[in-house]
């Protein structure tokens, strides 16, 4: 039986909630925009009279101001966002059990076995568009296909409050003419090597040579293949299912801009003490580590890179993401660094075995193993700050003597 999968869109999801609340932001060139205070002054989202002046999300506030004079600036209200996604996620939860979550705002639905109580694939979508619309005063674009990828592609192609079908009999003629960029799984960065292959569009992927792919694009390339090709058969999770872990990071936007190697160190020790953690916790080591840059132009670059042996020691973790930035950043005048995340991936459980070096000082990796396990306990008992490493005291939020309430959980 051909699966029927829907991806559901909230449109303009954060700035649709806003306008609901506050009928008078309706018609305006309108932001909604994180806190400047914390550093987190972009645009999250815009109304349609705003992308007009080529408003963007992500774009600073002062860059959108200077496209739009009159944009009318509005904070986000996080709590009416989820109760909304909530809401919305109710309604498609009444015709399949099989929902999956993309965010606060998209979602999968597998309604295959729904359609004897609700019909096609195409009308369960213009049932679930118009109970949004009722029922909430929000909008949702529907993609209705046989694959998780082509509907959340029929989704984008008719906004806001469209709804596109692609079948397989037909997906050749409306999905091979779009640009790469357009499916799921392709940034900018991947884009732009596929360009430099002479591949534009997805029906150039589909019909390149998927050895030229994976020798450009190594696993992912084989996977983007078969995707253009409409063979994707990754299945949509059933409520409360979770995800088979894949990577664990952490990222961070200083209250200052990172201006030298140190304090870039820094940061990348401190984010690394919380991925080591989360990894001994799920019983997973790291084969692999990548690292996101941000600079003061708020321009993000990633790169990655194997490591010599599986691991989840935090301080060589950071040696590893260290080794990656200096390798690819280079300071220059007045360039600054606004934040930086890392994360660890190719994950291995305890247990598994790998080739050891002639190098590694296994002992010592057991014993800061042990010691790191000892210190997870320390902070869970008396708190983040109880144990820091002397590198980190008075950076990064931490004092360098702890607090009374500190002093008194360690003495008790």
């Amino acid at each position: 039986m051909e699966r029927a999968i829907l991806h559901c869109d909230l449109n303009n999801f954060f700035y649709s909630v806003e306008s609901r609340d506050y009928p008078e932001l309706r018609g305006r060139a309108v932001a909604v925009c994180g806190s400047v205070e914390d550093r987190h002054g972009i645009v999250l989202a815009k109304s349609e009279e705003a992308k007009k002046y080529g408003i963007r999300t992500a774009q600073t506030i002062w860059q959108a101001k200077r496209q739009c004079p009159h944009l009318v600036i509005c904070e986000p209200h996080y709590e009416r966002y989820i109760y909304f996604s909530r809401l919305v996620q109710g309604i498609y939860g009444e015709y399949t059990d099989q929902v999956e979550p993309f965010g606060m705002d998209e979602a999968w639905l597998d309604v295959t076995g729904s359609r004897r109580l609700f019909g096609t694939g195409k009308e369960i979508g213009e049932k679930l568009r118009r109970r949004v619309r009722e029922e909430t005063g929000l909008t949702i674009s529907v993609g209705v296909s046989f694959n998780k990828p082509f509907a959340k592609l029929g989704s984008d192609l008719k906004k806001p409050d469209g709804l596109t079908v692609i079948e397989r009999a037909d997906f050749k003629e409306k999905v091979w003419p779009l640009s790469c960029s357009q499916m799921i799984g392709i940034g900018p960065a991947t884009a732009k090597r596929l360009a430099g292959a002479g591949i534009f569009t997805l029906g150039d992927l589909a019909n390149a040579s998927l050895d030229s792919l994976k020798r450009l694009l190594g696993k992912c390339g084989g996977r983007l293949w078969q995707t253009a090709n409409g063979w994707d058969a990754s299945p949509v999770r059933r409520e409360g299912e979770e995800e088979p872990v894949k990577s664990v990071g952490n990222s961070m936007t200083e209250s200052a801009d990172l201006a030298d190697d140190q304090a870039v160190f820094s940061m990348f020790l401190l984010l690394c003490e919380n991925v080591s953690r989360r990894l001994r916790e799920q019983g997973l080591l790291a084969g692999a580590i990548a690292v996101d840059i941000r600079d003061d132009m708020l321009t993000t670059v990633g790169h990655q890179a194997k490591l010599t042996a599986p691991t989840r020691n935090a301080l060589e973790l950071a040696r590893a993401a260290m080794r990656l930035f200096s390798r690819h950043w280079r300071w220059e005048r007045g360039r600054t660094v606004r934040s930086v995340g890392v994360r660890g991936y190719d994950l291995v459980e305890d247990g598994t075995v790998w080739q050891l070096s002639f190098f590694q000082e296994t002992a010592r990796e057991e014993r800061l193993e042990r010691l790191a396990g000892d210190a997870d306990r320390l902070r869970a008992r008396y708190g983040r700050g109880a144990l820091v490493r002397a590198s980190l005291l008075g950076r990064n939020g931490y004092s360098k003597t702890p607090s009374v309430l500190q002093r008194e959980r360690i003495q008790r």
